[in-house]
């Protein structure tokens, strides 16, 4: 019986076109933050950060990114884990050549290179979508993954080719580098995401997520009503690059601290972004939380379950992981192509409607 809208009046434009137009919803957002700002770095260990918290604040943020450009502007993309290494190996070069600057300025500096190389493998766009442009971008993965192994220069002449993150410190508390400690990262980590998030909110909501949403629902139509292509489609690669480079860019130095390219940004890490937003909808910020949440959880979930608990192989629960992972592909997109986000958003509304049935 809280969940209701009784007494809850809009006075004004703003109050009607609020995120969550809802008291209930609004507290329960501001309460979920306070949480997660306040309590819950005193709550954590090291295993929780690394095995949980980090992987899902990082891969929010690089499916953020990706729904950006496939769910709101409808440009298929297959490049996800190349434009990570991007940001992982600016961000390198940039910590290792200014090591006097802020490694939160560094982060935001790697997706900007990032957001220069999205443009630039976005220019086929204008000409070419749909299937044609996924292969372009797949190929910028391949190519790009190719670049960071052939040019030392881009791992400063390692001979291992790894790129390793040296310390560095935000306000005296090392976030990256090995005597890091489990808050930093994760507030390091969220408050980069909160960021993100409010960004691509306001973003979408506003007049360029509009221009986006037109260009995906019929291209020729939006150019015809006044929309150009040109800036619409190439902005949502820069935009969603950019945020993806941010994303790259942490996954090296704060959750792994070191890689090398093959390994960590193949075409697995696109795969699984991809999946994310499948899972969680497309065209929905919400959804790539719930996403990330999800292929972040579930193999946990699965190991601790099957292999702690059952005693089955190893082997096996990694194999089952990707049965239910494509399992619940095909039921997202013929059942429903909108993922996690519209149940969540039908259940939202039994509970507004309950108990009455319209």
């Amino acid at each position: 019986m809280f969940y209701r809208e009784a007494g809850d009046f809009k006075t004004n434009y703003a109050d009607d076109n609020q995120t969550f137009p809802i008291k209930f919803d609004r507290y329960r957002y501001y309460a979920l933050m306070l949480f997660a700002f306040i309590a819950v770095p005193f709550l954590i260990n090291d295993y929780w950060v690394n095995a949980i918290f980090l992987p899902f604040l990082i891969y929010s943020i690089a499916a953020i990114g990706l729904n950006i450009l496939v769910g709101y502007c409808g440009q298929v993309s297959l490049g996800t884990g190349g434009f990570m290494a991007v940001g992982a190996y600016a961000c390198y070069k940039l910590m290792t050549s200014f090591p006097e600057i802020s490694i939160f300025i560094h982060v935001l500096l790697a997706g900007g290179v990032t957001a220069l190389v999205g443009v630039l493998f976005g220019l086929p766009s204008l000409r070419i979508k749909g299937f044609y442009l996924a292969v372009a971008t797949l190929a910028a993965q391949f190519f790009l993954v190719w670049l960071f192994n052939r040019v030392p220069w881009f791992y400063n002449y390692s001979a291992s080719g790894q790129i390793s993150a040296p310390e560095r410190t935000v306000f005296g508390v090392a976030v990256t580098g090995p005597n890091t400690s489990a808050w930093a990262t994760y507030l390091f980590c969220l408050v980069l995401l909160t960021i993100v998030g409010l960004i691509a909110r306001n973003l979408t909501r506003g007049t360029q997520g509009r221009k986006w949403m037109a260009i995906r629902d019929m291209d020729i139509a939006a150019e015809i009503i006044g929309v150009n292509p040109l800036k619409a489609k190439l902005s949502a690669f820069a935009v969603s690059s950019f945020f993806i480079g941010v994303a790259g860019a942490l996954y090296f130095s704060v959750y792994l601290g070191a890689v090398e390219v093959g390994e960590a940004f193949g075409i697995n890490q696109s795969f699984l972004v991809l999946f994310m937003i499948i899972i969680g909808g497309l065209g929905s910020i919400f959804g790539s939380f719930a996403g990330a949440a999800f292929l972040v959880l579930m193999p946990v979930l699965l190991k601790n379950l099957l292999v702690g608990g059952l005693g089955w192989p190893t082997d096996i629960a990694a194999h089952l992981e990707f049965l239910i992972v494509g399992a619940l592909i095909i039921v997202f997109l013929i059942a429903e192509p909108h993922g996690l986000a519209q149940l969540w958003r039908v259940a939202k509304e039994k509970l507004r409607l309950w108990p009455f049935p319209h």
